[in-house]
């Protein structure tokens, strides 16, 4: 998962931010409304995590625009304004899901699967794709009934490809996915790319040049 994290409180957005690597997914940390609406624009996200009380642009007007413009970025609403008819408010604006603060951390990683899980029609922790079975959660994964040794880059990958089964994975999402916006060498997803084919088979991943790869659901 790619998510975006709009939050002005230091403390809070840091240890968001720390959580969701420990989970192995990939964050973008903004801290006010207007860098949100620019992060959207310029990023390919899965969820955004959004406070509501946000300098430049308030976070529901953020939430109204990106509904405006059609974005169905599922969005998580994290926040004090723990009234009902705020909640109502948030909830109509268009969030997904309403967290308030202060939560404890399982919960909201709960959230978030669940809220990722709706969003890809996802009915189960596991994602099934021809011979490969993964589990986002407790990063296990098997191919053809083989039980897969996988460092954390190499399940990132996977995972962004099992997401993707039967369709082009984009290099750039597949980096983004992986890395996050950190840089990265212009052969290092080449080189897991083939770590991965070896240790599922030759021919589960195909390389479509200039555009990405795919896993193929029935190789």
């Amino acid at each position: 998962m790619h998510v975006l994290v709009v939050e002005d409180d230091e403390l809070l957005g840091a240890g968001m931010r720390d959580a969701l690597a420990r989970w192995s997914h990939t964050s973008v940390w903004v801290r006010d409304g207007a860098a949100a609406l620019a992060a959207v624009r310029d990023g390919a996200f899965d969820l955004v995590v959004l406070d509501l009380g946000l300098p430049k642009i308030d976070g529901l007007d953020v939430l109204k625009t990106l509904r405006q413009r059609r974005i169905g970025l599922p969005v998580l609403v994290v926040t004090a304004r723990d009234a009902t008819p705020q909640r109502v408010e948030g909830l109509d604006a268009g969030a997904d899901d309403y967290l308030v603060k202060p939560f404890h951390l399982d919960e909201f990683a709960a959230r978030l699967r669940a809220l990722y899980r709706r969003s890809q029609g996802l009915s189960r922790e596991s994602i099934e794709a021809g011979a490969l079975s993964l589990d986002p959660h407790t990063r296990e994964a098997s191919y053809a009934g083989r039980t897969l040794e996988l460092s954390r880059t190499e399940f990132l990958l996977l995972r962004a490809l099992a997401e993707r089964a039967g369709r082009v994975a984009l290099r750039e999402t597949l980096e983004r996915a992986v890395y996050g916006d950190d840089g990265v060498e212009s052969n290092a997803l080449e080189v897991h790319v083939h770590a991965l084919r070896r240790k599922l088979a030759p021919e589960a991943i195909r390389t479509v040049r200039g555009l990405g790869y795919l896993l193929v659901k029935e190789p």
